[in-house]
């Protein structure tokens, strides 16, 4: 997983051509724990970590903030793989030839994301952040600043005061749209870590003047093994029966089969770990894909042991729908898997909209899709999707509400500096009401990630550290343990440590046995 913010609908920064090379590709850049955020950058002062959001406006918007100060970051051209804009004039089939772009080191720039808006008044952009109390909060954030009629794209910081506890957009953008339906460009932090990018050749046939963007791609990913092909059973097991949760504090771990090095886990390894999980009291596994022969190997394992599943459609890129050949090998796979008795439920992307990967109405047909697609094996149980809170709340998803059977989200305290691993519960359990309550209906709500570091740098009063991780696995088991899948069984030595140096230590497997 790279430790790094990703541009919405910009440059798709891991490459691959099957949902098994993705997924590997791209676990250092999405399952890392970071803190929803600023170019993952731990701020003093902040009270949580924040993200860029785009959408029309769902939340309480505070008084304007104070006038933005001038900014610090550094001036002059910066080469970064932003999309590259092609230009069609006529109708036509245009051929654009492959680039490749070295970025050296770390590089913070203010690029562009598209997004289409319905005719009327919106408001975009600008940093979402969650207090608790009354709290000073110091970010740097992405606008638009016109002079002699030309609109540039900046990043300024700004200090802006909470005054008390609840849910702020600062320094949004507002802007209005005269005709039925058009897209609009809004600016976003975008942060790119050393490493090659390749625009692959692109050919395309145009049938009126427009401009094509051709993304780059990581040129050195490191892929899985291929997953052999499996044949689906005459007739597809039954589908699970009774709800979701554990009892006690226990429901499910994160489980993925990667070695420290990163490589894929032979079916033992999977094994002996399974049952560790198992020995500790939880009673189902969560895993996010197909990839490293996880399916097989890893549902084996839960037969034997006695453990239910949570599996997943991972969507690890810009192509949010069946028609890409990620996502389509994975409901493939799935498809011919079909031990629909060891599944409890069905993730559908894994903060697809918080990375810019899915809109709101792509993730919501993908969701609608691998109902038709699983439901046509035989699988009948419930569906879902799970993001960060940010997302849930500053967008109008509304028609995923209505898509997925169950409520879920990814919440992890640790990147919000006001709260302590005391508190840690509470919080959790706070957030999961949010989202819960946005999408109403009465489905009821889990979290599919949350934990704390053992190691890594102070957040606030955030602190990562043994005692730290026990004090705060403890305040989320007694407060909501029952409805959470916890993060994760083992630590990740293969992962980027990040610029808080915690990703390779979330394991927490030791405290449950």
């Amino acid at each position: 997983m790279k430790v790094v913010a990703v541009a919405t609908a910009a440059a798709a920064l891991v490459g691959g051509a099957s949902a098994h090379r993705n997924h590997r590709a791209a676990h250092n850049a999405l399952f890392e724990k970071r803190g929803y955020p600023a170019g993952e950058t731990c701020i003093p002062g902040c009270t949580t970590i924040w993200k860029t959001i785009t959408g029309e406006p769902t939340l309480h918007t505070p008084p304007p903030p104070p006038k933005p100060t001038a900014t610090a970051w550094p001036t002059g051209p910066a080469i970064v793989p932003t999309p590259v804009p092609q230009v069609c004039p006529t109708p036509g089939t245009y051929t654009f030839p492959a680039t490749t772009l070295v970025v050296t080191e770390t590089t913070t720039v203010c690029a562009a994301s598209t997004t289409e808006l319905p005719k009327g008044t919106h408001t975009l952009g600008g940093v979402t952040t969650v207090v608790e109390t009354e709290t000073t909060v110091v970010c740097p954030y992405a606008t638009q600043k016109t002079e002699n009629g030309v609109v540039t794209n900046v990043i300024e910081t700004t200090t802006y005061i909470c005054p008390s506890a609840g849910t702020y957009t600062i320094a949004p953008i507002t802007t209005t749209v005269d005709v039925p339906v058009t897209t609009v460009v809004v600016p976003v932090v975008t942060t790119y870590c050393p490493g090659t990018y390749t625009a692959p050749a692109v050919v395309t046939v145009v049938e009126t003047s427009t401009v094509v963007f051709c993304p780059f791609e990581s040129a050195t990913p490191t892929f899985a093994p291929e997953a052999p092909k499996y044949t689906a059973p005459a007739t597809p097991p039954k589908a699970p029966s009774g709800g979701l949760g554990g009892h006690g504090g226990k429901w499910a771990m994160t489980y993925t089969p990667y070695r420290p090095d990163g490589q894929c886990k032979e079916a033992s390894e999977v094994m002996a770990d399974c049952a560790a999980i198992a020995k500790a009291g939880f009673t189902t596994l969560r895993v996010y894909s197909t990839d490293c022969n996880t399916l097989p190997n890893v549902g084996a394992a839960a037969k034997e042991l006695g453990l239910k599943l949570i599996i997943g459609v991972f969507v690890g890129k810009p192509g949010c729908d069946n028609g890409s050949p990620d996502v389509a090998e994975q409901i493939s796979a799935i498809k011919a898997w079909a031990q629909w008795d060891l599944v409890t439920l069905v993730v559908v992307g894994n903060e697809a909209l918080f990375n810019g990967f899915c809109t709101v109405g792509q993730l919501t047909d993908l969701i609608h899709k691998c109902k038709s697609e699983f439901g046509s094996a035989g699988y009948t149980g419930p569906y879902t999707t799970t993001d960060v809170v940010s997302s849930w709340l500053t967008q109008d998803v509304s028609s995923i509400c209505s898509a997925i059977d169950v409520i879920a989200c990814n919440a992890h305290a640790y990147f919000n500096a006001g709260t302590h691993p005391s508190e840690a519960g509470p919080f959790v359990k706070g957030q999961l009401d949010l989202v819960v309550n946005k999408c109403g209906g009465g489905k009821p709500g889990y979290i599919m990630e949350t934990g704390w570091p053992t190691a890594g740098n102070c957040n606030g009063v955030a602190c990562a550290g043994v005692a730290e991780q026990a004090e705060a696995i403890k305040s989320i088991k007694e407060t909501i343990g029952d409805s959470v899948v916890f993060f994760s069984a083992t630590d990740d030595p293969w992962k980027a440590p990040g610029s808080c140096n915690c990703e390779q230590h979330w394991g927490c497997g030791q405290l449950f046995n």
